[in-house]
């Protein structure tokens, strides 16, 4: 599975003026308080000390306590520490010493024990007893929520068995009460901390748990928001509420009943008046539900009969009985009689695209948004599964596009692209200081590095940055400064408790993960919000994790993955193609034109990230002026952000240096240069993506290794901060090859998906243009693949999966190419994903359809038969993958010494810290018992079956295009 590596300049700016106080008389009277906290692992903890001035100001202050125990301070920060004995000072520096009244300033340290941890009983500043000469402040307890986790579903009337984990680290909790927005459920006064909440109606809910001490201290946990489906009135449940159904085939839905009846109860499901007399109820036209099975789900099955007209005719199924409300299903029949293709292939597509829309199985959450996987504990690009990416979103339009090609219907396209642009495209509040941009000067220089630890990154303003060539023309087409892009990272259900920009509550919301150089795995990624507003993390949010700078600015920062808005303009070109040939081409023509828009702000992938000029060798390397900056490939991102005051005053912009053949879409760009409803605003747009066009094939060109399979890229910043590459490094128009760009652990062009993803999107430019030069790259190619892929008689499916390279690419020369007789590829195993079966299916099916290789084609067939015959499963389909990376569940992350915060449901992020400590609601997951025993190494690696949704997408489109291509 592929990773996205982010490594974002967050340019922040001074938020205020330093302001020198005067000294203090000596007459002074000295008031104070102190907190303070620790976070104890057991022999080890870190102590946190916040001092506030309640008196006259202070120029300077030293802080004093005794250990109750025989603690000792190891390492401490933000203040001169000392010991002997029991007794420690701590001193203050240049910079946190002039405190006014009021005022307050957080030092700490790092310290070890043996036997009791308890708090010092007393503190003073500058000899003066602080708390009014007595015991430290009270400290809050601590509270989570374990049970219900976010985004699960009930049926009503349910009950929900809500729990929590509470504890207070200077005393005791009196009780924890369990709340549901502002409204007391209930409350329990001993551990473990539990409440049934019984007869729940439908409906959304927000639930809580407060715990109180014993001195009256509170604290509330992260919310966690559940959905209960059905209704405490007496309704008739039909799941899904639409279907299609396959002309001469068959296409199956589920009733129940929303609570139990008195007596035995009989519900007769019939098509209403008006629909298409070709949808009829095949079987469960009268279904029995009882005292005991009420709840348990019954099956309708519709079938639309096999005739010669071409209309997707369409039908309102109702199941009714005495004294029940109706419960309603629209079912649409997919014709295969005008252009639809192979009515086999086409039965299959809709019994997937049933499946995916199934909300018993999970792939969509109540606002609509498709989730990466169904399973929530997964670890791979997102750090769960419930999280959703840009790549989700790309491919719930393509599979509404299809869904528009078999049926005849846009609506379903037109309302994917408006929820995407609701969800992960960030609207102008999201993105509020962009009118401040300066293209002048996008950014400030911070180097990318290969280690972790030479994090954060120093902000360096010396380093020259080129001009942003197409802001300017943007505004101008556009009338805003606002980048329309989606950014790659949504927390769907707010597992993190992020929220929208701070708020805690609102979902999805923003995340980012990645921004630590290509060593960085997502086992040691620290998730932080997109709108930092400090309320979380440290005392500068997360960003002094990245960066490094004199001051810090609440900010907000998106991050594109081009790959993701290139697929979404692919899928807008097949809709228009398709919705063209049927007459319904002003049906989506507001949508793409939207895609058009995408695609203009997506020449921002074209860019170096600091807009120099391509072959830059030094960080004292020529900055860009114009279009020297451009590598006309699609890089690995874009970014942009700004100050969240508005008052504050500036935005900035970068590309990306690193371009990785997977992420190349030359269909996407031939749209946007050839077709008209999708060409740009923007006055060299066009132009553009014309050359972006000629320049992807020559890459694919310039990678293709001897046996026929593509390397991995090439970059303009070696090692992320311009060094100078290694001598006898080939060139593509100045950029350095590189085969493993943008992250290492693992290599980032390993993976036989990648292949099958970028050689799909050659093969349908090929299919769409007859391109000679697409062609031959792809002769090649396919021929290696298919050399390398058995499909048994079973159905049985053997393909590359990791790949292993050696060799290098002759330096390119566009007049006459070399041979690449030294670049090599090999394969070190092989696999049965069905999700890069199904892409891999597509190369092959369209590279036969225009060369009409008939081997391709059988290959193509094969695969999804042998798919269809082996792994189908209830939700869709999957096979079984053994996880032994998640020994890493348990690793450090890294963190610099000294920097201490809090994740939102209370977690301390410290040098101390793992993958898991940082995500401790992880085992509160249904799964977590196979991996904690894995961990424990009483277990074997876990095995899952995964429902990525890309993966079932791919499948789905395959079947269907597969049908269509060959009818």
């Amino acid at each position: 599975m592929k990773r996205r590596g982010v490594w974002v300049a967050l340019t922040s700016l001074a938020a205020g003026l330093f302001t020198v106080l005067a000294s203090v008389p000596a007459s002074a009277a000295v008031a104070c308080s102190v907190d303070y906290t620790v976070n104890d692992w057991g022999g080890g903890f870190t102590g946190n000390v916040k001092i506030t001035n309640s008196g006259d100001a202070w120029t300077s202050w030293t802080l004093g306590f005794a250990f109750a125990g025989n603690q000792r301070v190891s390492q401490g920060w933000s203040a001169t520490w000392s010991q002997s004995g029991a007794n420690v000072t701590a001193t203050s520096l240049s910079w946190n010493g002039a405190l006014g009244n009021g005022q307050s300033t957080n030092i700490g340290f790092n310290g070890t024990y043996s036997g009791t941890n308890a708090k010092p009983a007393a503190f003073t500043v500058n000899g003066v007893t602080c708390n009014g000469g007595g015991t430290p402040t009270n400290q809050a307890p601590t509270v989570s929520l374990t049970s219900p986790t976010a985004g699960q579903t009930y049926t009503a009337p349910a009950t929900v068995n809500l729990a929590a984990n509470a504890a207070d680290s200077d005393g005791t909790v009196a009780k924890v009460d369990f709340y549901n927005g502002t409204t007391l459920l209930g409350t329990d006064t001993s551990s473990p901390y539990t409440f049934a909440w019984s007869n729940v109606a439908a409906g959304s809910y927000s639930l809580t748990a407060k715990a109180t001490d014993n001195a009256g201290a509170a604290t509330t946990s992260s919310p966690v928001g559940i959905t209960v489906t059905g209704t405490a009135a007496s309704t008739i449940v039909v799941s899904p509420t639409s279907l299609v159904v396959p002309e001469g085939g068959t296409a199956t839905y589920s009733v129940k009943l929303s609570k139990a009846p008195t007596s035995s109860v009989t519900v007769a499901t019939a098509r209403a008046s008006g629909g298409d007399t070709d949808l009829t109820v095949q079987s469960g036209a009268s279904l029995t539900f009882t005292t005991s099975n009420w709840n348990t789900a019954q099956t309708v099955t519709l079938a639309a009969a096999e005739d010669t007209d071409t209309t997707a005719g369409t039908a309102t199924f109702n199941s009714t009985a005495s004294g029940w409300t109706t419960g309603s299903l629209a079912a649409t029949e997919v014709d295969n009689d005008g252009g639809g293709g192979n009515s086999d292939y086409i039965a299959r597509f809709t019994t997937m695209y049933n499946k995916l829309h199934d909300p018993a199985n999970g792939y969509f959450s109540p606002e609509g948004v498709p989730y990466h996987s169904v399973e929530t504990l997964m670890v791979e690009a997102p750090d769960q599964g419930h999280e959703t990416t840009s790549e989700a979103f790309s491919y719930f339009l393509w599979l509404e596009a299809v869904y528009g090609q078999v049926t005849g219907t846009w609506s379903r396209f037109n309302d994917a692209w408006a929820t995407m642009e609701r969800y992960i495209i960030p609207s102008s509040t999201d993105q509020p200081t962009n009118s401040f941009y300066n293209p002048s000067k996008p950014a400030t220089y911070a180097g990318e590095w290969d280690a972790i630890n030479q994090y954060p990154s120093q902000l360096d303003s010396g380093v020259s940055v080129g001009v942003d060539p197409i802001a300017n023309e943007l505004q101008t087409a556009y009338g805003t400064r606002d980048v329309y892009g989606m950014h790659w990272l949504l927390d769907v259900d707010n597992t993190y408790g992020y929220g929208r920009c701070g708020d805690g509550t609102t979902k999805p919301a923003y995340i980012n993960t990645y921004q630590r150089g290509p060593e960085e795995s997502v086992f040691e990624t620290v998730p932080q919000p997109s709108c930092d507003t400090f309320k979380h993390g440290g005392p500068n949010g997360y960003l002094d994790l990245f960066t490094k700078d004199t001051s810090y600015a609440k900010q907000w920062k998106y991050t594109d993955a081009p790959d993701a808005d290139a697929r979404a303009v692919q899928a807008a070109y097949w809709a228009l193609t398709w919705a063209t040939a049927q007459g319904k081409a002003s049906q989506i023509s507001a949508t793409v034109a939207k895609a058009a828009k995408m695609g203009d702000y997506l020449r921002y992938a074209m860019y170096d990230k600091y807009f120099k000029k391509q072959g830059c060798t030094s960080t004292s390397c020529a900055a860009g002026t114009g279009k020297d900056s451009a590598s006309y490939l699609l890089s690995w991102y874009y970014a942009w952000g700004g100050a969240n005051d508005t008052s504050a005053g500036w935005a900035w912009r970068i590309g990306a240096s690193h371009n990785h053949s997977g992420y190349q879409n030359p269909l996407a760009a031939w749209a946007l240069s050839n077709v008209d409803a999708l060409k740009p605003k923007g006055s060299t747009a066009v132009a553009d993506w014309t050359t972006s066009l000629t320049r992807q094939i020559e890459f694919y060109r310039w990678l293709q290794s001897s046996e026929g399979a593509i390397a991995g890229g090439a970059t303009n910043s070696w090692q992320g901060h311009y060094a100078a590459p290694p001598s006898g490094t080939p060139t593509f128009y100045g950029m350095a090859y590189d085969w493993q760009p943008v992250y290492h652990d693992p290599p980032s062009n390993q993976w036989f998906g990648f292949q099958a993803w970028s050689m799909e999107r050659v093969a349908e430019y090929y299919y769409a243009t007859g391109n000679a030069t697409a062609k031959a790259v792809l002769d090649k190619w396919v021929a290696w693949a298919s050399a390398n892929t058995t499909v048994s008689s079973a159905g049985v499916i053997r393909m590359p999966s990791t790949l292993r390279w050696t060799g290098q690419p002759d330096t390119w020369n566009a007049a006459s190419p070399g041979s690449n007789a030294s670049l090599h590829v090999s394969i070190a195993d092989y696999t049965n994903d069905v999700g890069v079966a199904g892409a891999y299916a597509k190369v092959l099916m369209y590279y036969a359809a225009k060369s009409g290789d008939t081997a391709a084609k059988n290959l193509a067939k094969s695969l999804l038969d042998g798919i269809w015959a082996n792994n189908q499963d209830s939700k869709g389909v999957s096979v079984p993958e053994t996880k032994a990376d998640y020994n890493r569940l348990d690793d450090p992350i890294y963190i610099p010494s000294g920097w201490t915060g809090k994740m939102p449901n209370g977690d301390t992020i410290n040098s101390s810290s793992t993958f898991i400590s940082i995500r401790s609601w992880y085992r509160n997951d249904p799964d977590w018992p196979k991996v904690q025993a894995y961990l424990n190494g009483t277990a074997s690696a876990p095995s899952f079956n995964y429902h990525r949704f890309w993966a079932q997408v791919d499948v789905a489109i395959a079947l269907a295009e597969y049908g269509r291509l060959f009818p």
